[in-house]
């Protein structure tokens, strides 16, 4: 639980001020929320009280618990994105191949992923069949940048980059999502092997 913040004691205790309510103490107090008793138990309530923030601080931000879970996800996998994609790699196409690899094993043992997976699936179903959510975006935005310099350096085919970028997406998805119902967790490393063939063989010229 977080510290409440020092105002005097009054002799009753009191949500923080808005303004002194940072973003990812609340994002935090979800996380744990989360892993704690799953998504669909959790209310707005249920956050403020864990982040200790009024509701109204809570609702000035997100409008609901779905966007609040949205948000965590973003950030965690932003985090993610920007740890794997290394600039010390050989060339374009080895920073690209093992960067997506890196993000595909840490989404699937993620657990945020695993706990909603497990107890909220039906939260992740317009993300991977209705529409593109901030973190799609973000990939999507990364790996053709990715391409881009690879086919600057040779080291990736000529072709639509947004094309390209969406096809290693799509794979991505699936081995990250559907991998553990295709292998137990000691083989994981295996389908990562298996996913850095396949893309490099996508993308060799």
């Amino acid at each position: 639980m977080y510290q409440r913040s020092s105002e005097p004691d009054t002799g009753s205790s009191r949500p923080t001020p808005a303004n002194a309510i940072g973003e990812e103490r609340i994002l935090d107090a979800a996380y744990e929320l989360l892993l704690a008793i799953g998504m669909r138990r959790m209310t707005m309530a249920d956050i403020a009280r864990h982040a200790e923030v009024s509701r109204a601080t809570l609702y000035r931000r997100w409008p609901n618990v779905q966007a609040v879970v949205a948000a965590l996800m973003t950030r965690e996998w932003t985090t993610a994105l920007v740890s794997a994609f290394q600039p010390d790699a050989v060339d374009g196409r080895s920073r690209l191949v093992e960067g997506v690899v890196e993000v595909v094993a840490k989404t699937r043992t993620h657990p945020l992923m695993r706990k909603i997976i497990e107890l909220d699936p039906e939260f992740l179903t317009p993300y991977l069949m209705e529409r593109r959510g901030s973190s799609t975006v973000a990939h999507l935005a990364l790996v053709k940048a990715g391409i881009e310099a690879g086919q600057a350096d040779g080291s990736i085919r000529s072709g639509d980059s947004d094309w390209l970028s969406r096809q290693i997406i799509l794979v991505s998805l699936a081995s990250a999502v559907s991998g553990p119902v295709l292998a137990e967790p000691k083989e994981y490393p295996a389908l990562d092997e298996e996913l850095r063939v396949m893309l490099t063989r996508y993308l060799t010229p």
